[in-house]
């Protein structure tokens, strides 16, 4: 059963973590590219600029600025699909998946250390 938290630990929590996140030697991400690089991660594939658009409802072109960056970290790739090339296909890479995995690291442990 998951852990009952009361508004003001769930607030600490998130505060502590996204302190850790901007102390870290790890690049800062937007809201909007974690909301990105979580839901690829998080939620089976396959993923498109397009399905991000709406699932997020953004916009492509602000998908692909998000993708654009998170690209140049190595955190993502994306690809023409082959079968419909006017789609593009959102891609998982070893980094991105170190880099989520480090981010629940951290929320686990700084969830840890939460007063009761």
């Amino acid at each position: 059963m998951p852990a009952e938290l009361r508004p003001s630990q769930a607030l600490r929590l998130w505060h502590d973590v996204t302190f850790d996140l901007v102390r870290s030697d790890q690049p800062d991400l937007s809201s909007r590219q974690q909301a990105v690089l979580l839901t690829v991660y998080l939620e089976p594939p396959p993923h498109t600029v397009r399905g991000l658009a709406r699932k997020l409802n953004v916009t492509k072109p602000a998908i692909t600025r998000a993708l654009d960056t998170m690209g140049r970290l190595g955190l993502l790739t994306r690809r023409r699909d082959e079968a419909d090339r006017r789609n593009v296909m959102v891609q998982r890479t070893l980094e991105g998946a170190l880099a989520v995995e480090r981010l629940g690291d951290t929320i686990v442990a700084r969830h840890r250390k939460l007063p009761l």
